[in-house]
């Protein structure tokens, strides 16, 4: 196949450009919003900003490291994923938690109660299931009953 010199530039450079748009505009995930990352936040911690690390969870999330590992290894500016603190640290901060939150639903995010929407409620289902199975009703465990009633307290 063959392609014109003169229509390989401007298409390159549309390339370059539609990256750099998307790039340094963030990654969208629908619905997740301030509003959602609020409940996010009070279902497993009632958003407790003091929270330190509590059995391999940490944060005002509550993330665990293979959580923190599915997310891309996010970090606070200048640190090194590969220090040994560096999760637990970026967890404990809320503007690095929620990074680690976006890129968990980012690779995650999907309709997983199948009503066609994929929003804060599905966003509750892959925390609380985990990104590979989010289809199972959150009411099977205790666990899942208490952020079930949590999620409903929180006002979207």
């Amino acid at each position: 196949m063959y392609i014109k010199p003169t229509l390989l530039i401007p298409v390159c450079l549309f390339g370059v450009f539609v990256f750099w748009i998307t790039g340094s505009a963030g990654t969208f995930i629908p619905n997740l919003n301030d509003a959602c990352y609020r409940c996010l936040c009070f279902v497993p911690t009632s958003c407790d900003m003091t929270h330190g690390c509590t059995g391999g969870y940490c944060g005002p999330f509550n993330i665990s490291r293979v959580y923190w590992v599915d997310a891309g290894e996010v970090v606070l500016p200048d640190d090194d994923p590969k220090r040994n603190h560096a999760w637990e640290d970026c967890a404990r901060s809320l503007h690095c938690a929620k990074r680690i939150i976006e890129g968990y639903l980012e690779r995650f995010g999907k309709d997983c109660n199948g009503d066609g929407v994929t929003d804060c409620f599905d966003y509750l289902m892959i925390n609380g299931n985990g990104g590979y199975s989010c289809q199972g009703n959150l009411n099977r465990t205790p666990n899942g009953r208490r952020w079930l009633k949590r999620f409903e307290q929180c006002k979207l």
